[in-house]
């Protein structure tokens, strides 16, 4: 049993899974409950829990294919049962689980005849199959089968564009969602004179992560939202300095570490144990720095602006956004 608590004014709210299936290779279930809430509060927790858990959580997904031997999405293939169309389909199935960023190739190369499922692909490192069962084409004849596939982490879902790709490629549709159904329900009953709420998620996923899992990835998500609001100081952007390029020197955060202090820190802390989510970066600097493995000032510090800036996403003038964290003098080396 999960239990969690969190200190909010007087009172300790407490959350726990009161119950965990798997139903399958592709669907899993949760149950969880949040409580003691004042009245009103566990339908704003709620309707924002499912609406990120349901838009905003990332997923991987086959998002296009290639092979020489396709001249069109409905034509079909001597020897294959299934048309090309029907492959696609079951290409469009196969849910895939990854912390992958961006884009990775896969292939299927298939000698038949035979049966070909999702664990005849041979995938990158980063990337595994959630059910290997899953079925792609049949090959009745001793034929060569060779279809190269992108894949691809984002969120929500993409509908292929009807334009005509050329050298065989075809986009699939894909539904990055991983999770499938996401509801809330709420308890309400009188602690003495006070009028409180029990409330009630429960999280269907297609196995590519845990309901517990997408209930932490939801959670982040919303605070990494509402951050920007807590930055009751920082400056207003002035849309036509924006403009214009900004240009840094080169540097190693590591060379200025004497010359650098944490604004509004009085205690001397281990670097180590000075985490970037309590430099009140913004969400996207913070997942940038967190996709990349950087998780303390001190792995911050031992990077240069050279590092940085070959992370994916990753701007010079974020680079001046950390800079802007630190006390610096204005000369340094």
């Amino acid at each position: 049993m999960v239990r969690e608590k969190v200190r909010v004014s007087t009172r300790t709210l407490q959350w726990k899974c009161v119950e965990s299936r798997v139903d399958g290779k592709r669907l899993y279930y949760g149950r969880f409950i949040l409580s003691p809430l004042m009245k009103g509060q566990a339908d704003t927790i709620g309707i924002a829990m499912r609406r990120v858990l349901l838009g905003e959580i990332e997923g991987t997904r086959i998002t296009r294919a290639k092979s020489e031997k396709i001249s069109h999405e409905y034509s079909t293939i001597v020897g294959i049962q299934e048309s090309v169309h029907e492959i696609l389909m079951n290409l469009k199935e196969i849910v895939l689980r990854s912390n992958l960023y961006g884009t990775r190739e896969a292939s299927i190369c298939f000698k038949g005849p035979g049966y070909i499922t999702a664990q005849d692909i041979i995938l990158p490192p980063s990337v595994e199959i959630v059910d290997n069962t899953q079925h792609i084409a049949n090959l009745r004849e001793p034929i060569n089968l060779c279809i190269g596939l992108q894949i691809e982490r984002n969120r929500g879902y993409r509908i292929k564009t009807f334009k005509k790709f050329q050298d065989g490629n075809y986009n699939i549709d894909a539904v990055f969602m991983p999770v499938r159904n996401a509801n809330h329900s709420i308890h309400s009953y009188v602690n003495g004179n006070e009028k409180q709420e029990i409330l009630f998620l429960e999280i269907w996923t297609n196995g590519s992560l845990t309901p517990k899992e997408a209930l932490f990835e939801a959670s982040r998500n919303l605070i990494d939202l509402f951050i920007p609001f807590l930055h009751a100081e920082e400056e207003n952007f002035n849309l036509e300095n924006n403009q214009h390029k900004v240009t840094l020197p080169l540097f190693n955060f590591h060379d200025i570490l004497v010359k650098a202090k944490l604004k509004k820190k009085k205690k001397e802390i281990t670097l180590k144990s000075i985490f970037i989510d309590q430099l009140e970066l913004p969400p996207r600097i913070y997942n940038c720095l967190k996709r990349s493995n950087i998780h303390t000032l001190l792995e911050l510090l031992n990077n240069s602006q050279e590092d940085l800036l070959k992370m994916e996403h990753f701007q010079i003038e974020d680079v001046k956004h950390i800079l802007d964290i630190f006390e610096i003098e204005k000369h340094f080396a």
